[in-house]
């Protein structure tokens, strides 16, 4: 058992303190757990940290000459250091020193030595410095710039050490480690404002400013529409897709990143400034925007009154080959045929392509014929079975396409058009046609606005919300590059919108559908996707980072060889017709039954009015 000491307190020894209980503070929180101090660098745990100092700078530096530091993908703290000058000391200091210099080109002269023209520039700088420090129109400062740079290893600090070198040398910048005070230069990068280098050079106001850190890609212009704000600046974000290049736009985002919600707002916008848009609506949720717009929203379905004709011809222009434009829809309907088939063999495919021709015949449509009648003589799925039923060996064929012409699909692919694309916006929403038919409708529609686009020129967006559908296939993702390629000649700007990266980038044609688009929108993206988009993209590990964590309405918007983080914004008015939130959905209808509160029919079912999102 021990015996409890009963003498004299016992005085504390030196350094016993260290190991006793002591309640834990923010500062060991905060505190590595070690700190090694060598000639040229730190060891702050298991990172290695080096500092830097600008000591010599050319005579004239660029604005924004910093911003290619800045915007490196590495951790870095940057500090500066501005401590202004007494303006009077500077003058005096000025006045000998021009005395001297001009003494100076006095005595060459009159040994009759040639002109020396660096004491001549160096006479007008200092005279100029002079009057302008009068004047008050300039002061002068002591500058420092100090570079803190982190890494895993010494031989990473060596690799941004060389880079950091390249990229000030090439501007007659140069650097030195803060060697034997390589404590002092990282405490003179923290935030305690302590200059402890105290490596300075002499400045006046002028190229001090272009030192300016906080420096951002602006999209500013004075045409176009508002996007967004710019999260680096909080300035607008206003551009007109049409003068890029192309106008055509990627929209990359998981399900509720709010996509459509920027889409619909775009469009708005665009309507404002006499641009038609056409929609591809495939759980129509562009309703509520049609109707609001004054457009026409046609439901495509089985059961729909609403038809396309998928033999449709466009109108030849003057200075189109009636011959070509015959051509190019055949070879597109025989990518149609293959779809709608599920496929063909080599022998089948020229069958369909010489029975194609021949089907346009029998309906007088030859490049011989007046392309001028070809609208009133277009043939129907109909036809083309007749003319297969013709032919030897056709037998599968006519068993196959017998579905669309007198089978179950016979009520929406064997009927002619009644449809018209004259509103300035127009949707389809396919939401109701059943799923394995989704890829040959949405194939149907885009050539059916396609030979719409051709036919008159005009300003126009179209916009093909989940395009991964029609990019299941090789046919239909085909013909969506090929859209995507040429709508610059007839003033088409293409929206391709998908939730389903990983579909859209196993395609052949994913990568050349972006590359051929000048405008691009991220928003928030899934993990399991993120390492496509951060590679398709060229993303540095920051910008994918603020695509994983990143709010609802904010991303990355890419416009050419600009892109800046954006935050999706919309008036009031905007947003009562754009959102499809359910609360702002239940708040309308509260709303609606509080305006009408006799309606019965307004209370049984308010999203049947004109104007209202649809409950989906």
């Amino acid at each position: 058992m021990a015996i409890p000491f009963l003498g004299k307190k016992r005085r504390q020894l030196p350094g016993e303190e260290l190991f006793q209980d002591k309640p834990i503070t923010a500062t060991d929180i905060i505190a590595p757990s070690a700190i090694t101090v060598a000639a040229d660098h730190l060891e702050l745990g298991r990172r290695y940290v080096k500092s830097f100092f600008i000591f010599s700078y050319p005579r004239y530096l660029n604005t924004a000459w910093l911003a290619s530091t800045i915007n490196m993908d590495i951790v870095m703290d940057i500090s500066m250091f501005v401590h202004p000058i007494p303006t009077g000391d500077i003058l005096k200091k000025l006045r000998r020193r021009v005395t001297d210099v001009q003494s100076e080109i006095m005595e060459k002269e009159q040994k009759g030595l040639v002109r020396d023209p660096e004491l001549q520039i160096a006479y007008q700088d200092i005279e100029t410095l002079r009057d302008r420090l009068q004047t008050a129109q300039e002061r002068m400062f002591r500058f420092a710039l100090y570079i803190t740079i982190y890494g895993q290893s010494e031989q990473e600090l060596r690799e941004i050490e060389i880079t950091l070198r390249s990229i000030f040398e090439s501007r007659l910048m140069y650097i030195k480690p803060a060697l034997y005070q390589q404590k002092e230069g990282f405490q003179s990068g923290l935030p305690s404002g302590l200059d402890m280098l105290m490596v300075h050079n002499m400045m006046n106001t002028e190229p001090l400013s272009s030192v300016f850190p906080f420096v951002s890609f602006d999209l500013s212009s004075s045409d176009g529409i508002m996007y967004g704000i710019n999260r680096h600046n909080n300035s607008l974000i206003l551009f007109d897709r049409f003068s890029l290049p192309n106008a055509n736009s990627t929209i990359f985002a998981t399900s509720g990143s709010g996509k459509s919600y920027a889409v619909k707002l775009e469009i708005l916008r665009s309507l404002m400034w006499g641009i038609d848009v056409m929609i591809l609506d495939p759980e129509n949720e562009y309703k509520t925007l049609t109707e609001q717009a004054g457009g026409s929203f046609f439901e495509i379905s089985l059961g729909s009154d609403n038809h396309i004709n998928p033999f449709d011809l466009a109108e030849v222009k003057e200075d189109e080959n009636a011959d070509d434009v015959l051509r190019s829809n055949i070879i597109n309907l025989v990518g149609l045929i293959r779809i709608m088939l599920g496929g063909l063999t080599p022998e089948e495919d020229a069958v369909i392509d010489r029975a194609l021709s021949e089907t346009y015949a029998s309906r007088d449509i030859t490049p011989q014929s007046d392309p001028a009648t070809w609208k009133n003589n277009t043939p129907i799925m109909q036809d083309l079975e007749n003319v297969l039923r013709t032919m030897e060996g056709t037998d599968s064929l006519v068993r196959r396409i017998q579905k669309y012409t007198t089978g179950t699909f016979a009520s929406f692919f064997n009927q002619q058009s009644n449809i018209s694309l004259q509103r300035n916006v127009v949707t389809f929403g396919i939401r109701e046609m059943e799923t394995s038919l989704r890829p040959i409708a949405v194939y149907i529609i885009m050539r059916y606005i396609w030979n719409t686009v051709r036919s008159e020129l005009k300003r126009r967006i179209f916009v093909l919300d989940e395009a991964w559908w029609i990019m299941q296939t090789d046919d239909g993702a085909s013909f969506l590059f090929g859209m995507v390629k040429r709508a610059r000649k007839y003033w088409l700007g293409v929206t391709t919108i998908t939730q389903d990266v990983g579909d859209f980038m196993r395609s052949d044609y994913g990568k050349p559908i972006i590359t051929n688009s000048s405008l691009s929108l991220l928003m928030k993206q899934s993990p399991a996707t993120i390492e496509a988009v951060q590679k398709a993209f060229a993303l540095t590990e920051e910008e994918k980072n603020i695509l994983l964590e990143t709010e609802v309405g904010e991303g990355i918007f890419f416009a050419g060889q600009k892109h800046v983080a954006i935050k999706v914004v919309a008036s009031p008015a905007e947003h009562e017709i754009i959102t499809t939130a359910p609360e702002d959905i239940a708040r309308q209808q509260q709303q609606q039954m509080e305006e009408q509160p006799d309606a019965t029919a307004s209370f049984e079912n308010p999203y049947q009015q004109p104007g209202n999102q649809p409950l989906n």
